[in-house]
């Protein structure tokens, strides 16, 4: 008696997708598949408990990420992914909490909580997916926008300064900044495995492309094209200094790890600062218990 065996390939990445989400509703040569594939063999490298873990994200093409994931996830108001992001983590610091959301809602609505993020080296895993432009509104410029750029709301060419931000977050006090393009998926897994394994606030900046709203109006030709032009004008430089990796309208684009260096977080501060000030009256975060009292502890069941 013969048996029968499904010999139908079955894609690694799939155990970490919600299929019946699919299909998605992303634009044909948009990059944001791309990162959410390196991503997953991110979480396949790391061996990272997948119970620990949780996602959030904002508003825009990017903040879909998180119902497309079979994690923990959360997709909330716009700009609101870090500060949300950050009460999960200071509530339960056991989560290894990543946030995954685009350039606009981090950087614009979101860019003072990304700021203050940074300085505070909230234990935080930021994924901005970067694709110069604010796509799922009708292709405004942003803040991430580069000069001479034509936009919706600039269609005689974007004039304002735009922001460099690895430049933004090292400034701040962020522990860990990279870059790369969805054409460099090795080198992004390899950077969020990394990222993994720092404490500290960590920003992995991906340049993607837009096909339908930013490389069509300024007529760059499909993602195709753009992966070309990705593989042609990247230069990796890892260490270089991140005041000279600020993007230009198809120009050159430095990737690389430009910081990776140690400080104390946020609840590494925080605890010191307690235990300065209250002694043996305060009470660490237990790992199996939560959180007690400060005032030493009680044994009432809503204090844990």
């Amino acid at each position: 008696m013969s048996t029968l065996v499904n010999l139908e390939p079955t894609n690694p990445v799939e155990p970490f997708l919600r299929s019946d989400r699919m299909p998605h509703i992303w634009c044909p040569g948009c990059g944001i598949g791309t990162t959410v594939n390196c991503f997953a063999e991110a979480l396949i490298e790391s061996k990272i408990d997948l119970k620990s873990l949780a996602l959030v994200s904002g508003i825009g093409c990017t903040g879909r990420v998180a119902g497309y994931v079979k994690l923990d996830s959360f997709h909330t108001t716009h700009g609101r992914a870090i500060p949300f992001a950050t009460g999960m983590k200071l509530a339960n610091p056991k989560l290894n909490v990543v946030v995954y959301s685009g350039d606009g809602d981090l950087s614009a609505i979101g860019g003072n909580h990304l700021i203050h993020a940074a300085r505070r080296n909230i234990d935080l895993k930021v994924i901005c997916v970067n694709n110069l432009i604010y796509a799922m509104t009708g292709g405004q410029t942003a803040p991430t926008t580069p000069g001479h750029a034509v936009t919706s709301t600039s269609p005689y060419g974007t004039f304002e300064p735009s922001f460099n931000l690895p430049h933004l977050v090292e400034a701040a006090g962020a522990v860990y900044v990279a870059r790369w393009t969805t054409y460099h998926v090795r080198q992004l897994a390899r950077s969020i495995t990394e990222a993994f394994n720092k404490k500290g606030f960590s920003f992995i900046e991906v340049i993607s492309p837009c096909p339908t709203l930013y490389q069509r109006r300024n007529k760059l030709g499909d993602g195709l094209e753009t992966m070309k032009y990705y593989k042609e004008k990247s230069k990796t430089k890892h260490g270089c200094p991140t005041s000279e990796v600020g993007l230009t309208m198809q120009g050159e684009i430095i990737v690389g790890k430009f910081v990776d260096r140690d400080r104390p977080d946020y609840s590494t501060l925080l605890k010191a600062q307690m235990h300065e000030s209250l002694g043996d009256r305060y009470v660490d975060y237990d790992e199996e218990q939560g959180y007690a009292c400060g005032d030493g502890g009680c044994s009432e069941d809503s204090c844990h």
